[in-house]
Formats: C-alpha cells, structure tokens, sequence
C-alpha cells in the first residue's frame, strides 16, 4: 500500500479542472482502490466545489436556451451536450460523496461508489466521442450548474446526498431516458441511441446502490425508510418530484413506489 489515502484520490478527482485528466484521475483512483493501493483515510477535505474547466459557460437552469425537440441534428447535438455535462457533474459526485461521507461507511460502500463513479467517467468518454464525431465536442454549448447546487445543498449529511442525488436525480434519469432513445433512433440516429441504452443500464444499478446504502444508513439512524426519504427530499431538494415515472426500472432498482408517491407533484 502506497500510503496515499482514498480521500487524497477522491479530491485529486474533484479538483482536476481538465475534462480528460479528470477522466483519468477517476480511472485511476478506482483502478488503485481495487488493487488495494489506497488506505481507507480520510485525511484530506473534500473542496466546496470542484474545479471546472473554461467551457462550457455555467449557467443557472432557468437561463439555459431551449433545446428544441426535433429530431435535427443541432437539437441532437444539444442533448447530447446536455447529458455529457451531467456525466461530467456525475464523476465528481461520486468521488465527493466518498470523500466526503466514507468514513461512515464500510469498505463496501467505497467499492460500490469507486464502480459507480468509474461509470460517469466512461459515460462522459462515450458522450464526448459521439459529440465529436457529429462535429461538436464538451464546451461547445452552455451547460446549467443545477446538479452541483444539488451537492452543495446535502454536504452536511450523507442520507441527504443519497435522498437527493441517485434516488431524486438519477431516478429522474430512468423516467426520461427511454423516450429519448425513442427520439435519437427516429432520427436515425442508432449510434446515440445505443450509448443511451448503455448508460441507462448502469444508472439502474447507480440508483440501486443509492437506495441499498440509504436504507442501510436509515435503519441504523432508527429511521423508516421510506418515511425519512420523504423528509429529507422535502428539506433538501429544490425542485418538484413528477411523474410519470418508469416504474419498472426504479423497481429494479430497489427504489419502490412507497418512497416516491407521496411526493409525487
């Protein structure tokens, strides 16, 4: 063991600005946790907010510019560039929620985290490649800075973080990505189409995993479940809980009906 601690590999994640040097800073600080080169240490904290790169401009949600819902290659483009900056955000979340809220964990927790934000790099690699090859590239549009104010809101408690962030936002990701598979393949657009099938897979299991440690955590506070989700995403989360919702793939992904329904706007 090299003695670097997993929270000095998670922020080294988080304060890496360039896009493909984060990409590799997440690769390896997973890749070093598996091998057993990082010691379960949380020595370092994690920053305010990561670093980010000069592009895209960052803006508030209500100021981005209407992508459009045709099948045109521009309003693809824009979807496109829409996700790759979520995937982005994504790969700091995860890395950020193991450093920050690790220690409360065990191991287990820290092994499923390091898979998942492995996950949001290769997402954002996949995305980014597809950018390219239809003549765009990340940076290229403005993106809304909505998910990290999500962090910024739950960094005092690691059952928020989850409330909030796979079992709000993720789950959100479940209910809408089907109908856009639907619009990249109309378009005749079966390569976007397949990378979003692909990450729609691996979030059902990032949502399963948000809901698996929730629970855990839940029931060791004395907490019902469901009931303490309700609570929190109440407190913590911004925006409205709407249907319809694919309740099938949140099933599959641990996360019922009684969580969610009551919330329902």
């Amino acid at each position: 063991m090299s003695g670097r601690s997993v929270a000095a590999a998670c922020r080294t994640v988080l304060t890496t600005a360039d896009p493909r040097a984060k990409l590799m800073a997440a690769r390896a600080a997973a890749r070093d946790w598996r091998l057993g080169r990082l010691e379960r240490a949380f020595d370092v904290a994690m920053p305010d907010r990561p670093a980010r790169p000069a592009t895209p401009e960052l803006l508030p949600p209500n100021q981005m510019p209407r992508r459009g819902k045709g099948g045109t290659e521009r309003a693809r483009i824009a979807m496109l560039h829409a996700l790759a900056h979520i995937e982005f955000v994504a790969i700091d979340l995860a890395f950020d929620l193991i450093g920050r809220f690790g220690r409360d964990y065990p191991p287990a927790f820290i092994d499923e985290w390091m898979r998942v934000g492995a996950d949001e790099a290769m997402h954002f690699a996949l995305l980014d490649r597809r950018l390219r090859l239809l003549g765009s590239h990340y940076g290229a549009l403005p993106a809304h800075d909505g998910l990290w104010q999500a962090a910024e809101e739950t960094a005092g408690d690691g059952l928020a973080r989850l409330a909030v962030v796979p079992m709000v936002l993720e789950a959100r990701a479940l209910d809408i990505t089907p109908s856009m598979i639907v619009r990249f393949r109309d378009a005749g657009d079966a390569p976007s189409a397949r990378i979003l099938q692909r990450i729609m897979g691996d979030e059902i299991r990032h949502v399963r995993a948000g809901t698996t440690w929730f629970v855990w955590a839940a029931n060791r506070r004395g907490q019902d479940a469901a009931k303490y989700y309700q609570i929190l995403v109440k407190r913590h989360f911004r925006g409205a809980v709407k249907p319809p919702f694919n309740d099938s793939a949140r099933d599959e992904a641990g996360l019922t009906r009684d969580f969610y329904v009551a919330l329902a706007t």
